[in-house]
């Protein structure tokens, strides 16, 4: 049928399968729904057999694709298909303006029968602009990225703490966790704990407004870093306040301890739109105070760096702040960033986006200083950032980058064992056709951008690379489809900006993950994530230490889910059943989660890694968190993470999927097993947290050695 022939030619599927030997057949209706996102015209028969042929003819007939992807071992093999006698040239792309070497010169070569191009030897790696041309006259250009095999290693195997920072107060922070106390956790965690990296939330720009939506994984830009993570004494500026302003920012600074008070005694939840207030007020006098001539010539050598991105960003804080946060509300032609009405207000409104200029500026300092820190400590990694799978529809990177974006659609999730509707995050998705056409700019510039101050990266949802579930606007999220991507070159661009950084990357690859993928991901260096409670054998049984994969992040738990605590107590089964999220009896469920602990726990009995008498043994609770860690370590996984609640015993989880006022997601301070916050210096001194280091920095046994073959 004319309708699943073009489906299948512009990466749209009509059926999935949930899990194997099932196989779900899409609504029609969303199948239409979103090729009309993706700009094909299907809204009768005939014009749908029209979109067909086009796409069949468009595909027929073009030399090459927009972009094609060159591995070390592997040329395009649309190169080799070309013509005899086609002539290619590829022109480098620009060198780095921090690369001094002289600029490499075209190269030129003609396609022989049976021969595979080959280029000269230490030809950079890039994104370079490929051109042919037939003897018949025909002619094409193509993006070429040209990527190394594998993304950057993370060497010696290493632990670390996983951390969301705004839940971790010190004594000093406005009310919420900052890049100082960011700083202050790597420096301690490296020089005295031995840690080898941290991992942090998403620290993208959030979308203004009252109430902003707290989550991490809702933001306004993934380029650029929020300024609420910032410790406003530690602009160099600060100290230079004249008299009157000290005396504002003082006060301001007792407020922010106010609101510091309220959420480590217990009264109060995080309130980041508070504390951004404050720091805001604090900000504007801050900026007042002249630059010095060096600290002037450093902003605007980031501003030229950052160039029409960050012209983009602060041009869109600047109407926000005058407008509103959804830019399809506001007057005409200020929905277009190109436009005259745009150019317009940005002259008028200059004071207010040299301002969020200089936002993104101190905000770019602070995450340097915190991985200088972490490195300098000794951390072989540091900090890991964290990148999400999408933005809000209404924020900076949708209004700057619109014509890449898929109208009509958002992404989500299909209906699973977990969530029998699926679900809808309300995210735009990637147009990947554009994406293509503009040689994956976009995502290049992104992912260069998070690199930065970055010691690795994690990437949020990364089956996304492969594929992404699309929610027809306005209908219900299982009546969705999944709409492919060109897996290689998301890949290639991935592994290319990693390699150009020295930084592994992560994947968090948790869910439904299609076949082929993991092995992909693999293939490239991409580290995959391991929760220990999701490997099981294919019967079901925990999957023993030697069984799990090396090449990934193994941990406990994440932030979406249950903490370790709760699942050994029974707490999240309680705190799910409080807010009516059970989708069978309480009674099955509890049952269900006793007999899941119970056989991980005999598991940790049988490997002598649970210690139940005698005066090394710790409260059940913890002895039992300290085995988790025990086994985690048994594996071989490069990277193991401490989710950092796991280490005082904090019951709550940090977001409850499928809940929004009804839980206080992304609001909750680091606590103890009691519910009572943990300051940083707190979390220095906790005997808790240094027992269960020990068990991650003791020696462990050699693997036992195989009998001799033969």
């Amino acid at each position: 049928m004319a309708l699943t022939r073009l489906a299948g030619l512009h990466g749209v599927a009509t059926t999935y399968s949930p899990s194997p030997g099932r196989t779900v057949e899409v609504p029609r209706d969303a199948v239409r729904a979103v090729l009309t996102a993706l700009g094909v015209d299907v809204s009768d028969p005939a014009r749908t057999a029209d979109a067909l042929a086009a796409r069949e003819a468009e595909l027929r007939t073009r030399l090459l694709p927009p972009t094609l992807v060159w591995w070390p071992d592997r040329p395009p093999a649309e190169l080799t298909a070309l013509p005899p006698g086609t002539g290619v040239r590829l022109t480098p792309e620009p060198p780095d303006p921090t690369d001094t070497s002289p600029p490499r010169a075209d190269v030129e070569w003609t396609v022989g029968p049976g021969t595979a191009p080959a280029l000269p030897e230490g030809f950079p790696h890039g994104v370079h602009r490929l051109a042919v041309a037939t003897p018949d006259g025909r002619a094409a250009t193509a993006h070429l990225v040209l990527a190394p095999a594998r993304a950057p290693a993370p060497g010696a195997r290493t632990y670390g703490f996983l951390v969301q920072l705004y839940s971790l107060l010190s004594d000093r922070s406005w009310g919420m966790g900052d890049l100082r106390d960011l700083a202050d956790l790597a420096d301690w965690a490296g020089r005295s704990l031995g840690a080898g990296f941290v991992q942090v939330n998403p620290l993208h720009a959030a979308v203004p407004g009252t109430p902003t939506d707290p989550s991490p994984y809702r933001p306004s830009s993934r380029r650029f870093p929020d300024p609420v993570h910032l410790r406003i004494e530690d602009v160099e500026e600060y100290a230079r306040l004249d008299p009157a302003d000290r005396a504002r920012a003082a006060d301001l600074a007792e407020r922010a301890a106010a609101l510091r008070a309220g959420v480590l005694d217990g009264r109060a939840l995080i309130d980041r739109d508070a504390v951004d207030a404050l720091k805001r007020r604090a900000l504007e006098l801050v900026r007042t105070v002249p630059l010095t001539p060096g600290r002037r010539a450093a902003h605007e050598e980031f501003v030229a760096r950052e160039g029409t991105a960050l012209d983009a960003y602060a041009t869109w804080c600047a109407l926000a702040e005058r407008h509103g946060p959804d830019w399809r509300g506001w007057p005409d032609g200020l929905d277009d960033p190109r436009s005259p009405a745009t150019a317009r207000a940005r002259r008028d409104l200059a004071d207010r986006v040299d301002f969020h200029r200089w936002l993104a500026w101190l905000v770019d300092l602070q995450l340097g200083a915190a991985q200088r820190a972490a490195r300098a400590a000794g951390m072989p990694i540091g900090l890991v950032h964290d990148l999400a799978v999408g933005v809000h529809p209404h924020g900076a990177d949708t209004w700057a980058g619109r014509g890449h974006f898929a109208e009509g659609a958002s992404v989500g999730a299909p209906p699973d064992d977990f969530n029998a509707r699926g679900q809808d995050w309300g995210l735009p998705p990637w147009h990947p056709d554009r994406l293509a056409d503009a040689g994956y700019a976009p995502y290049r510039r992104l992912l260069r951008a998070l690199f930065r101050h970055a010691g690795a990266l994690r990437i949020d949802h990364v089956m996304g690379l492969f594929r992404l579930w699309w929610v027809p606007a306005g209908g219900p999220a299982a009546e969705g489809t999944y709409v492919h991507y060109d897996a290689e070159a998301m890949l290639a661009v991935l592994v290319l900006e990693a390699d150009r950084a020295g930084a592994p990357v992560i994947g968090e690859d948790l869910g439904t993950v299609a076949p082929g993928v993991r092995e992909a991901l693999r293939a490239r260096g991409v580290l995959g994530t391991s929760v220990l409670w999701f490997e099981r054998e294919r019967a079901g049984r925990p999957l023993a230490p030697h069984d799990w994969r090396a090449d990934c992040l193994a941990t406990a738990t994440t932030h979406d889910l249950p903490s370790t605590a709760a699942r050994l107590t029974g707490a999240d089964v309680d705190l799910r059943d409080s807010l009516g999220l059970l989708t069978r009896p309480a009674a099955d469920e509890r049952a269900g989660a006793r007999q899941d602990t119970a056989a991980w726990l005999a598991l940790f009995t049988r490997l002598g890694l649970l210690l139940r008498d005698g005066a090394e043994a710790a409260p059940a609770e913890e002895e039992q968190i300290r085995a988790v860690h025990r086994f985690l370590v048994r594996t071989p996984a490069r990277m193991v993470g401490v989710w950092l609640p796991d280490a005082v015993g904090d019951l709550r989880p940090q977001n409850l999927p499928g809940t929004r006022d009804e839980y206080p997601n992304w609001r909750l301070p680091l606590a103890d097993a009691a519910g009572r916050p943990v300051t940083l210096e707190q979390l220095m001194a906790s005997r808790r947290l240094r027992a269960l280091v020990d068990v991650l920095t003791a020696p462990q046994p050699s693997p036992p050695v195989p009998p001799p073959s033969g």
